[in-house]
């Protein structure tokens, strides 16, 4: 195995294992861990544009001339979530074939023009809706990072540690959505709320030194390129729609959720651009910190189990919301926002530590049964990141539908977000449905949890 500090440029790394331990413990470890590193400052930024219009829509009134209606604002923010969704199956499928570090350069480099064209449209005053709706849709690109960085570190680690690098790697790149707002948040406190094109400014150096870093530090590897049809494969699994409609809860939650917050607070509290900035960071910074957590428990007690409770939590969560806003208390509406927050960064690290879990199982069974280690293992990680690719995609459909039903509620008499919270609530329920029917009842032996396995028996099952 080539594991030099760097691969030649344009080059791939052959014969990468991470399942052979020595190799790991010598080398590989270092390798994965630099290329982890560079992976989530790429990832971290993408996330940063992509919903860059959540702060961008807290500026827009009649003091910039973009006197735009808490409607038609809902709509802005829904276009990148809604591009974002769709592309990471092609992101997902273009690191297979061009490499993590090759897709790594360009998807960094594809930044530039949704931040150049927020960065001088925002200065122009009259400009229509249309025009930020396409200007959005641009930034929908920094969405697509995530599926294919995940894909690509995926095969770095070995798989008794994937759940700890996907956690880190996704929440890092998460943790880019409270980056934004903060940014929003000093821009509005330092310039006032007149500046919206000063947050679009301070990435476009920021872009740049990602890709470099990109070319310089990251490595393709060779073991990461897949058949032709794995995501036609991966289509024919029952646990690719499972797992999926699961994500929708936990990862279209915290995306959507990070997308609205600022508006939700607007809308409900009648709060300004700085009130509003004030606290919009802090629920995506607790849904991001949390999700390594929810990786590193999966990782230990079962993906499958974790998730589980975590929904029944989540489902609690709204039930406060829905308490606070019928007494119309702040305090209460904030915490409950902010701890459902770190509910779905839980959700998202269990949820994805469940797919590789799931196959390795599968594999193992499939040896068990008599059948080839070596072709058995290699179809689960095939399978691992095909999957990757739709759940995230589907997962980030799930945004779009937090935004759609927060738009539909606020726009009736009432003008409150209630009906959407009710709907969340009634998903929630069903999720923790889904999950304990499918995998944590009567599929499995009493103490198995197949979205989940103990680390130690997942790593000998890799090995065997």
């Amino acid at each position: 195995m080539n594991t030099n500090a760097r691969a030649p440029r344009g080059r791939w790394i052959e014969g990468w294992d991470p399942e052979n331990e020595a190799l790991w413990e010598s080398t590989g470890k270092h390798v994965a861990r630099r290329n982890l590193i560079f992976s989530i400052i790429s990832e971290h930024i993408g996330f940063s544009i992509w919903s860059i219009w959540s702060v961008l829509v807290l500026f827009m009134g009649p003091d910039i001339g973009l006197p735009f209606t808490a409607s038609e604002k809902f709509l802005l923010v829904i276009t990148p979530n809604l591009v974002g969704a769709v592309l990471r199956l092609p992101y997902a499928a273009a690191v297979t074939r061009f490499g993590g570090r090759n897709w790594t350069i360009f998807s960094s480099v594809v930044l530039l023009v949704p931040a150049g064209l927020a960065f001088y449209f925002v200065q122009q005053p009259g400009t229509p809706l249309w025009v930020f709706m396409l200007i959005g849709a641009t930034a929908g690109v920094g969405g697509g990072n995530f599926a294919s960085s995940m894909t690509n570190i995926t095969i770095f680690f070995p798989q008794r540690l994937q759940g700890w690098a996907l956690g880190l790697n996704a929440g890092g790149g998460n943790i880019g959505v409270a980056t934004i707002q903060v940014v929003g948040l000093l821009v509005i406190a330092f310039a006032g709320n007149t500046h919206p094109s000063y947050v679009a400014a301070i990435y476009l150096p920021l872009i740049a030194v990602s890709a470099v870093c990109a070319a310089l530090f990251m490595d393709n590897v060779d073991a990461i390129k897949a058949k032709p049809g794995a995501l036609l494969e991966a289509c024919g699994s029952k646990h690719t729609w499972w797992i999926s409609f699961l994500y929708v809860g936990t990862f279209g939650s915290f995306i959507g959720y990070s997308f609205a917050f600022g508006l939700v607070l607007q809308t409900e509290f009648d709060f300004t651009p700085l009130q509003a900035a004030s606290w919009t960071f802090l629920g995506p910074l607790m849904g991001s910190l949390s999700r390594p957590l929810g990786g590193w428990l999966a990782d230990r007690i079962g993906g499958a189990r974790v998730t589980a409770w975590n929904f029944v939590l989540m489902a609690v969560g709204v039930a406060v919301l829905l308490v606070a806003s019928a007494l119309g208390s702040f305090g209460l509406y904030v915490t409950a926002f902010i701890v459902l927050f770190l509910l779905t960064g839980l959700g998202n690290g269990s949820t994805y530590k469940m797919i590789p879990a799931v196959y390795a199982k599968e594999a193992e069974d499939e040896v068990t049964s008599g059948g080839e280690a070596v072709a058995a293992f290699a179809k689960a990680r095939r399978l691992s990141g095909a999957v990757i690719g739709i759940a995230g995609a589907i997962g980030a459909l799930g945004g779009v539908g937090i935004n759609l039903a927060f738009r539909s509620s606020y726009s009736g008499a009432a003008a409150s977000g209630d009906a959407a919270l009710t709907v969340f609530l009634a998903y929630y329920l069903v999720c923790v449905l889904v999950t304990w029917a499918v995998y944590l009842r009567g599929a499995l032996k009493p103490g198995q949890d197949p979205a989940g396995l103990p680390a130690k028996r997942t790593a000998e099952a890799g090995r065997a």
